[in-house]
């Protein structure tokens, strides 16, 4: 039976939900190894540098993983990968917990990057069939089921180290908490993944480039307010060191406001509009950030990043379901990967325009090519 046959006679609310969890869980065992940094710099004994670079290794290993996850979940289908994946995520946690050695927390954090990027990339694939099977916008909440998962992730590990528990044990009930998920959600991934036809990898080409390169940019745009928003305001706006990660937060909180919102939106204008409408607005925070000298127009700049970024990306993933040219199972990977691409490189291309001029003129910068991003709407079949 054919992909289409199968998507347009099967899929439904079962399948919208556990596709809803599985971007759940893509974020929430990100958020938990975010909480346990500071005890794994201790155990090694690294320092700022060194863990920095060994941090890497999340990067890469997502960056390795998400081809070869979409060749997998072409072949065998979105279930069998994204239980894997998300096994492989809870084989990591517990190792990231206790290893004091570095090469060792290195492929304990390679795994983890290949589980959550695995997940990503193949509950993307997904998550495409699922809304081109409901015939409506469901991208944004998918999405946005993504952010909740990452304050979930952040928020329990904060609340239960807060109790004096170990490290160890904040990964156990992580475990235990994802394993449920599972049972609960698996039943419901789609046994295919979006054809098999065409090459297993495949460099993306034509207007799946196109889509990767919009996603690059504003992945970039995230990672760069992610790492540099509490460097701007504390040494660039002057502000509270303690006040400082609001402004992350801030972005954070507008992004999934918007993402859980997104779908309504999207069913009401365009998905040009809201490429053109959210590339322009985040473009505006960046530039009120920048130009505007205090540290309140910082935090509302960072909202406004986060409002505008919020459903740019669903709406290019929705995109990919429209185009021909690639197959789901290569096209989703190839631009996630380009996505997190621009995640990885953001921060370090930043960081470099801030030394040779200065961290504003590296933000402007950032705030050009979103502009390209609004006007590059227009041009794609969303």
């Amino acid at each position: 039976m054919s992909t289409a046959i199968l998507t347009s006679g099967t899929i439904g609310r079962a399948e919208q939900f556990s596709t809803r969890v599985a971007f759940f869980i893509a974020g929430f065992g990100g958020a938990v190894w975010a909480g346990l940094v500071p005890f794994a710099k201790t155990r090694t004994g690294l320092e700022a540098g060194g863990l920095g670079l060994l941090l890497l290794a999340f990067g890469i290993g997502s960056i390795v993983a998400m081809p070869l996850a979409g060749a997998l979940a072409g072949k065998y289908g979105c279930r069998r990968v994204l239980i894997a994946s998300s096994l492989m995520v809870c084989l990591a946690l517990p190792a990231l917990a206790i290893v004091s050695s570095a090469p060792l927390l290195a492929v304990a954090l390679f795994i983890l990057g290949a589980g959550v990027g695995s997940v990503d990339c193949v509950v993307n694939i997904q998550a495409v069939i699922v809304e081109r099977a409901a015939g409506k916008a469901l991208m944004s909440g998918f999405h946005g089921l993504f952010s909740v998962g990452g304050i979930v992730g952040a928020g329990g590990c904060a609340l239960i180290l807060s109790l004096d528990a170990s490290p160890l044990t904040v990964s156990l009930i992580a475990i235990v908490f994802t394993a449920g998920l599972l049972v609960w959600a698996a039943p419901h991934f789609l046994g295919f993944g979006g054809g098999t036809s065409g090459p297993a990898f495949a460099l993306p080409r034509g207007v799946v480039l196109f889509i990767g390169i919009l996603c690059f940019i504003v992945f970039l745009t995230e990672g760069s307010v992610l790492d540099w928003s509490a460097v701007f305001i504390t040494s660039v706006r002057g502000g509270d060191p303690n006040h400082a990660g609001f402004g992350y937060a801030a972005f954070a909180t507008t992004m999934t406001i918007g993402r859980l919102s997104g779908d309504a939106i999207v069913r009401r204008i365009s998905r040009t509009t809201i490429i053109l409408v959210g590339g322009l607005l985040a473009a505006s925070g960046l530039l009120v950030a920048t130009l505007v000298p205090s540290v309140p127009a910082a935090m509302i700049g960072f909202a406004m990043i986060g409002a505008g970024c919020s459903n740019i990306v669903p709406v290019l993933y929705s995109a990919i379901g429209k185009q021909t040219l690639m197959p789901e199972s290569v096209a989703v990977p190839a631009v996630t990967t380009l996505g997190y691409a621009g995640i990885l490189m953001g921060p370090a291309a930043i960081g470099f325009v801030a030394h040779v001029a200065s961290l504003p003129t590296a933000f402007l910068i950032v705030s050009v090519f979103l502009i390209g991003v609004a006007a590059s709407g227009r041009f794609l079949k969303v």
